[in-house]
This record gives structure tokens, sequence and C-alpha cells, in this order.
């Protein structure tokens, strides 16, 4: 039986798959930050660039302030970062200086633990990371491998990437990222023996999300085949289309002989702030997935599944559902088979939408698809269909992508937002609107303190206070005193 370890994917991954990721803010974070630090996490799966624009957008709060305030508070645990390197917190691509100049920001405020990610498995766009990254100082970098169903990602193809990634000195261990929650116990069994046999001694790790109900059983499976450590999440940020539940993780692990290292009394206490927290702000709890057969063919998440449907009734053409979905799944191979994660699955409905409600397929094509023909977004893992290929590259529209100019250096961006500003400012005027950075300014520091238990009692005092017709309220008490100005009728 082996010895495992777990990383929490809780303030990541866990809050941006059930909550949009506007559910924490700082202060939320820093109230439990020490305890997750003293629970024994291999590592805590903090942020991506995503949820860095989150923080300014949704909260007006600065994200490197955040990432500094965190490290101080749980100064044990490697906080990680995830992204793909050609975009930083947009989807436009910028240029690798600024891509650099984004790790060393990230790196001297407290990241240490990186992870690699390329969704078309450019091997080669990936060491080009890792190699900046190492330069900035990270500690770790792991190398992603994505996990999708079709007929071009068979064991080989994922071997293949391991042994390439395992070649890279930058890289120190690789995990497989099953997004979409695809991996089924039966697959488990041959896919990870034959990555493992090219990994040439590097640790791996498996990260698979619950969006079919079979992660937990693949998590069993794993840890006999050699995995070293499994992602999870606490509470009511586990299940539903993120992550294994933590606790029953670990209680399942113990149960078959395995043993984890962590603190179940931290980790149950970790679990109920999240549940308080819940319920005071009204977010709702992942909840165990039944099976879906169809979203093995289809594999598009439910938000996306929603939005063409939506689409498709304002069009008055509700009844062509089935159809666009039977399209998804034809577009995809088409397009080489891209994995079914931001922003692909958006790009191939929306393509699906236009060639079933179209005159004739790939009539009206995208401004995202082309730029997915032109390699912006990547290699393709396999080529994509050469007539539709041609189609695309013959479009006005693509000439006109095609002749854009290079994204600006960071020397450019400075003669646009000026000298004065520091690095990390700069990294968010040049991905973000100028009034969302300017508001984040504006509001100063970020609150660092929060209690769920006071939640529900600050809203009710708020809400009489904006009542006219309620006097000034007080609360006396001993040792307490509160008095409530309020409007007068």
């Amino acid at each position: 039986m082996a010895e495992l370890r777990i990383v929490d994917v809780s303030l990541r991954d866990g809050n941006q798959s059930l909550w949009g990721a506007t559910g924490l803010n700082t202060g939320r974070i820093l109230q439990i930050a020490p305890l997750l630090d003293r629970i024994g996490f291999h590592a805590l799966d903090y942020t991506s660039s995503t949820h860095m624009g989150v923080a300014v957008r949704t909260f007006r709060e600065d994200p490197w302030e955040r990432i500094r305030l965190t490290r101080e508070a749980m100064p044990n645990t490697p906080l990680q970062f995830i992204g793909t390197g050609f975009r930083f917190i947009s989807w436009e691509s910028v240029h690798p200086e600024l891509m650099r100049l984004a790790y060393d920001r990230l790196v001297a405020s407290g990241i240490s633990r990186f992870v690699v990610l390329d969704p078309m498995h450019d091997i080669d766009a990936m060491r080009r990371s890792a190699s900046m990254i190492r330069a900035a100082g990270a500690e770790e970098i792991m190398g992603a491998l994505v996990y999708t169903v079709s007929d071009a990602h068979d064991d080989q193809l994922y071997a293949n990437l391991a042994k390439q990634l395992a070649e890279t000195p930058e890289i120190d261990r690789v995990y497989i990222k099953d997004p979409a929650g695809l991996l089924t116990p039966e697959r488990a069994r041959t896919l990870i023996p034959s990555v493992r046999a090219r990994l040439g001694g590097k640790p791996l790790e498996l990260h698979s999300h619950c969006t079919l109900g079979l992660s937990q059983l693949s998590y069993l499976a794993a840890a006999e085949l050699g995995v070293e450590v499994l992602h999870v999440a606490c509470g009511p940020l586990a299940n539903g289309s993120s992550l294994p539940d933590a606790q029953r993780t670990v209680a399942n692990l113990r149960e078959l002989g395995h043993t984890v290292d962590v603190d179940d009394r931290l980790l149950d206490r970790a679990a109920d702030y999240f549940h308080r927290m819940a319920v005071a702000e009204g977010l709702p709890a992942g909840a165990p997935q039944q099976f879906d057969a169809a979203f093995l063919r289809h594999q598009i998440a439910g938000g996306v599944l929603t939005t063409t449907l939506r689409q498709l009734r304002e069009l008055g053409l509700q009844d062509r559902f089935d159809a666009v979905i039977d399209e998804v799944d034809r577009v995809r191979t088409e397009l080489g088979h891209p994995i079914m994660v931001t922003p692909f699955p958006q790009m191939v409905c929306s393509q699906a939408l236009y060639n079933v409600i179209g005159h004739r397929r790939w009539e009206t094509v995208s401004d995202q698809v082309i730029r997915y023909a032109l390699g912006s977004f990547g290699r393709p893992t396999t080529p994509i269909d050469p007539g539709v290929a041609d189609r695309i590259h013959s479009l006005p529209r693509t000439k006109e992508l095609a002749a854009e100019p290079p994204p600006p250096t960071p020397q450019e961006l400075r003669r646009t937002f000026g000298s004065r500003i520091s690095d990390e400012e700069l990294l968010l005027r040049a991905t973000m609107p100028s009034e969302q950075v300017d508001a984040m300014v504006a509001a100063g520091p970020a609150k660092r303190h929060y209690n769920p238990d006071l939640a529900p009692v600050l809203r009710l005092l708020r809400e009489l206070a904006s009542r006219p017709s309620v006097p000034d309220l007080v609360v006396d008490k001993p040792d307490f005193h509160l008095e409530l100005r309020g409007g007068h009728s």
C-alpha cells in the first residue's frame, strides 16, 4: 500500500467550478489560510490569471496583494498557479516578454509551484513556458497531460507526450488533468501505467473532476497504480463539477490500506468553515453527480450546454438542439479534436450552431475559430480537416486577422500607460479595461477579516439602516454597545 499526498483545490478550481470564481475574496481566503497551512496538504491550487482578473473586476481587490497576504498567512504550503503560457487574464495572446514579466512577479509575490498547460499539447510551447518559469525562480513546475476521449487521444499518444515532458529538465513532475471528469477506473488501469512507464521516475499526480461521478473510483484505482498525489476539494467546494471531497477521499484511501498524512481535525474545521461561509453568502454546495453516458460523446459542460439551448430558444429553433449536439462531435473532429476546456467548448458549440442554422456548413465562421485555425491557441492534436482549413483560410476575415500586428512588448506598454506604475499594475492594465483597474486602485487595500457567522447580522443591520422608516437602533448589553443611525420618517 502507498503513501499518498493531496493537493487542495478549493480556493481556485473549486471556487471556479461551483461559484464562478466569485465566491472567495481576500478576506474570506485570509480567514481560513492559517488553518489550511497546518492540514498537511502537498500544495494549494491557489490561483490563475482568470482568478486574478475576477479579483479586480468583481471585488476591486489587488490580486498581487492577495497572493502576498496569503503567502504570509501560510508560509509552509506551496501556492500553485496554473496557466497556458500564451495569455494573461484576457484570452488574447500576449507578448512572450509580458509573460516573462508575469512569471517574475508571481514568484516574487509568493507563488512557488506552477502548472504548465497547453490545451493542444504543444510540447514546444510548454517547454518555452517552463523555461521562463524556472528562470523566474519557481521551485516546482508540473506539466499537464490534459485528458479527453477521442479517436486521437489513446494511451500511446499520452505516453509519448509524457516521455517528452520527462525529457524536459525544467519539468519536475507531471499530472493527468481531467477537466471534464471523463476518466473511468477501467481507462485509468491502462492509461496510468502507460504514462508512468515513460516518466523516468518523475512523480505523477491526478486531477479529475466529478462531472460524471467517476472520479472517486478512479482515484482509488490511481492510488493502486502508483499515482503519488491526488487533487481534492473541501466541503461545499467539492463534488458537482468540482473535484472529489477531501474528507471522503482520505477516508476511502485509508480504508484500502493507504497512508495519507493529513490532520483530520483541521480538515474537518476547514470543511466546516466553507459550509458556514456558503450558507452565510447564499453560495451553492457541490453535490454528487449522476452518470450521463451522453456526456462522453459531446463533452459539453453544463454552462455551455445551457447557453446553447438559450440561444436556440431566442431564435425559435429549440427543436434543433439535438442536431446541434450531433454537430458538435463532427465539428470537434474536423478541428483536430480540441479538448473541451475553455475556450474550446464555446468555439465548437458556436460553430456547430452556425452550421446547423445556416444554409450550409462552415458558411459562417467566428473570429475565435479563425484564430484557432491560424494557430493563435497552439498546434491542434491532429491536423484540421483539409476542406475545413481551406474554407477558413479563404475567408476575407482570415486575411484581416492574420495581418494583425503582434502583441505589444512591455516596453511599448510602458509608453502607453506611463513609467510611474508598478510592473504589477502594468500587467493588469495591459490585459483588463482601464476603468476596472482604476476602480481597484481607488478602492484601496482589501478587507483582511471575515466571519461567516456575522454575515447575516451585518446584512440585517445594513437593510435596517437603509430604511427611512426605521429609527435609530441601539443594542446595549454587557461588554457590547452598538448604535445604528437610521433614517427618520
